[in-house]
Formats: structure tokens, sequence, C-alpha cells
């Protein structure tokens, strides 16, 4: 099984709209989103739910009324000012709370419980064009790396009792801590950018990232006819950088259009983007 991973030094680069196209141009694919902050490529690929799972990750304070005896010092201990008092009742702020556990271990009467946080859920769902694995981070939730880590190796052991021949990953955006989880181990990577000062400087953070962990780059400029000199400098920087570069892809309206219908671009029309995405796809595989 190969197992490529779409990501991009920003968001906005395109690079759902193209692993939604590559979802319809493989042959025996699994899915998965491991852009969990900002999950979108159920928008293209429409998945019907087949389970669901709790995501738990950390703890939060919970204090119990009948037991707490109101001495206030979980609320002058609180460095993230999580403890509201409302007429000598106390309680905890959930969206405030980091967790940290010290109110709990300082509590006189042993008045708060700490249980493990519910973070989001996480999904096995069939698309049309076959399973696909992908997650809803809770709001104001934490631990989105943890959270890619385990829909990345869901997917992969459900790729692999299928027998997919494609493990297809939306990564998330930027350098942090879901995009590490999203690439560490995998077989190749592929950057979506566009040619624009903010793309080259966030495209080369992200090369930086896949050179640590020696993980085949290849590079492809989206709206590339907006800016063809950026275009070329920016090619030119990521095969210094080791990266190879594909395919460019003009900027077509049908993206847009495509996106609306609930379609990836391929399936849309074979115009110019379909047409570039198609051939990067075909490069991608003989690369591979």
């Amino acid at each position: 099984m190969k197992e490529l991973v779409i990501i991009s030094g920003k968001g906005g680069t395109g690079k759902t709209s193209v692993t939604g196209s590559f979802a319809a141009l493989a042959n025996n694919a699994m899915m998965a989103d491991c852009d969990v902050d900002a999950a979108d490529l159920h928008l293209l690929l429409n998945p019907e739910i087949q389970e669901t799972h709790e995501f738990y990750s950390g703890h939060e304070a919970v204090i119990r009324p009948d037991d707490c005896t109101g001495c206030g010092q979980c609320e002058e201990l609180c460095r993230f000012d999580a403890v509201i008092s409302e007429n000598g009742i106390f309680r905890i702020d959930p969206a405030a709370c980091e967790g940290c556990g010290v109110c709990v271990q300082f509590c006189p009467p042993k008045a708060i419980d700490f249980p493990e946080a519910l973070c989001g859920k996480w999904f096995i769902s069939k698309t049309r064009h076959g399973r696909m694995v992908h997650a809803r981070l809770g709001i104001a939730a934490e631990n989105s790396g943890k959270l890619v880590s385990i829909v990345r190796k869901q997917a992969a052991q459900v790729a692999a009792a299928l027998q997919a021949e494609w493990l297809l990953i939306d990564g998330p955006p930027g350098t942090g801590c879901p995009v590490i989880a999203s690439i560490t181990g995998a077989g190749a990577v592929l950057i979506v950018t566009e040619p624009t000062l903010s793309g080259e400087h966030d495209l080369l953070r992200v090369l930086q990232l896949t050179r640590h962990f020696e993980i085949p780059s290849f590079i492809s400029v989206n709206k590339w006819d907006i800016n063809p000199g950026m275009t070329e400098r920016i090619e030119a920087a990521a095969a210094e950088a080791g990266a190879t570069a594909l395919e460019r892809i003009p900027y077509d309206a049908s993206i847009t259009n495509a996106q609306i219908q609930g379609l990836s671009v391929v399936e849309y029309n074979d115009g110019p983007a379909a047409t570039a995405i198609k051939n990067l796809w075909e490069k991608l595989c003989h690369h591979l």
C-alpha cells in the first residue's frame, strides 16, 4: 500500500481540492482527513458514517457542589481564572480549564473530580470512492495531534483489512504538531502551494520539516498562472530544498463550481484544472 499525505504550508492553497480529486482518480483507495481542526474533505466526498467513536484526551476539573465547603482555595490557586464563584457557589468554566489539576490537588475537602475530557469524535465512513476515516475536534478542544494520530492509525488498519492500494491523507496546513503527526513515517508528501510571498515562505518552512523526517517530497503550484514569475522562483527554491516540482495547476473557476455541487473538479468537467490534476496524479503514480 502506498501512503501519500497532501499538505500545505498555509491554509487555502487547494490541498483538499487536490485530495478529493485524487480520491476520484485512484483505484482501490482509502481516505483519511487529518485536518481535524477544520475538516472539510467530507464536503467533497459526502461520507455515510458507519461508525462513531468518542475521543478523550487530557482532564478537566469538576466541582461537586454537595461536597464543596466554599473555602475559595481553588479560585485563589487557579492561574487560568477557570474557577467561577456565584453567590458563594463555586464551579469550573470548562472552556477556561487547562486541566493542570492544581485545584484537585489542594482542595481541602477533596470535592473536585478530574475525569478525562471529551475532546471530539472520529468516524469511519463510506464514500462513493471508498472508505474514509475523519474526525471532528470539539470547540476549544486541544490535543489535535493526538486525534490526528488516531485517525491515521485507524485509516491504516482499515486500508490493510480492505487491501487498499492507496492511503490518501488530507493533512493539516502549517508545520505544527498536527502536521508532524500526519507525515511521520509516511511514504511520500505532496505539498500544494500558491505563487505568493506567503506561499513561498510557508512552503520552505514545511520543506524543512519533511527534510528533517527524510520523507520524499513533491510540490505542485496551484493557480500558477496568476504569477508565473513567482511560480518559477518557488519551484527553483523547492528544488534546492530537495523537493521535486510536478504539474502546475492553473486558476480555474470550475474548482469552486465543483465544490458547490459537492464534487471534485475531475468529476465535474475536463477543464484546465481537472486536466492538470489528472496529469499530476499520473506523475505521482510514476514516481511512487
